[in-house]
């Protein structure tokens, strides 16, 4: 069901994208969206990973870098079926962690020094599983497609906002580019898309907590992560990133006040709360 949800909203997603375009400028309009959606997304596709990488200055690290890690990575990998990822730290007391890549073989995992220091080895195993299953199910493709087709619509909306201020109706294409519905698009529309993407987002964290569970085999060590991850977040902000790479990480770096409202994953207790049930089963 969290997979079918999941293609559902992608689907309201694009769907939105388009009749958001049409509304702002018609038929040009949804050309134009046809073409942003397109191009935003060819980009994303090919060069996401190593721009979010050099947003958070991630170093790569090898086997001698770090042995017990690196082994431990690769033991998961072969348990979740998919090539030995690319390792990255990022210098960054927070502690948190995040998957990227457009497929299983170009995966990446980065981490940050505060996690290393904050989580012992078992719980640190949790929350690269959970990576890992990021990587085996596509998400990292799946959540950056929703960010890139959110973005194009947050873009629209603010053409299609000065183009209501200053451009008027267009004479030339009479069924789209009212006013009005150009200013109820710019301000619906990209809100909307917010709304979608953080559903998508909290369905793939849930199963990529039931991947960690399968790999792992210690759903309790990953709940303690998430325990950890979350009340160290609040005394040690992140530095790196930006609230528009929060989806990607295993816990929103970025939360508290308003942002909880529009978190883009599950409440920590519940997801915890999963994990314990899955520990009493197993």
């Amino acid at each position: 069901m969290n997979r079918l949800k999941t293609y559902l909203l992608l689907a309201a997603l694009t769907s939105l994208l388009l009749i958001a375009g049409q509304a702002m400028g018609g038929r040009s309009g949804l050309m134009l969206a046809l073409v942003f959606a397109v191009v935003m997304n060819v980009g994303s596709y090919w060069f996401s990973d190593s721009i979010v990488l050099r947003m958070h200055n991630a170093q790569e690290i090898g086997p001698a870098d770090s042995p017990e890690i690196y082994a431990m990575i690769q033991r998961l990998a072969q348990r979740a079926k998919i090539p030995m990822p690319r390792v990255y730290i990022i210098p960054d007391d927070s502690p948190n962690a995040f998957a990227t890549g457009r497929s299983p073989a170009k995966g990446a995992v980065a981490m940050t020094e505060g996690i290393l220091r904050v989580l012992n080895m078992d719980e640190l195993e949790g929350v690269i599983a959970h990576e890992l299953g990021h990587i085996a199910h596509r998400d990292t493709l799946i959540m950056t497609v929703s960010a890139t087709i959110a973005g194009a619509l947050s873009s629209l909306g603010n053409m299609a906002m000065w183009g209501a201020m200053f451009g008027g109706r267009s004479h030339d294409d009479e069924e789209g580019g009212h006013p009005v519905a150009m200013l109820v698009s710019a301000i619906v529309a990209p809100f909307a898309a917010m709304l979608i993407q953080m559903a998508i987002s909290r369905s793939r964290e849930f199963l990529a907590d039931e991947a960690a569970a399968e790999y792992s085999g210690k759903p309790l060590a990953l709940a303690s992560a998430l325990q950890k991850i979350e009340a160290w977040s609040h005394q040690i902000p992140m530095e790196t990133g930006s609230p528009a790479t929060a989806h990607m990480y295993i816990s929103n770096p970025f939360s508290g006040g308003m942002a909880n409202l529009f978190s883009t994953h599950p409440p920590t207790a519940e997801r915890i709360a999963r994990l314990e049930q899955i520990g009493r089963r197993a």
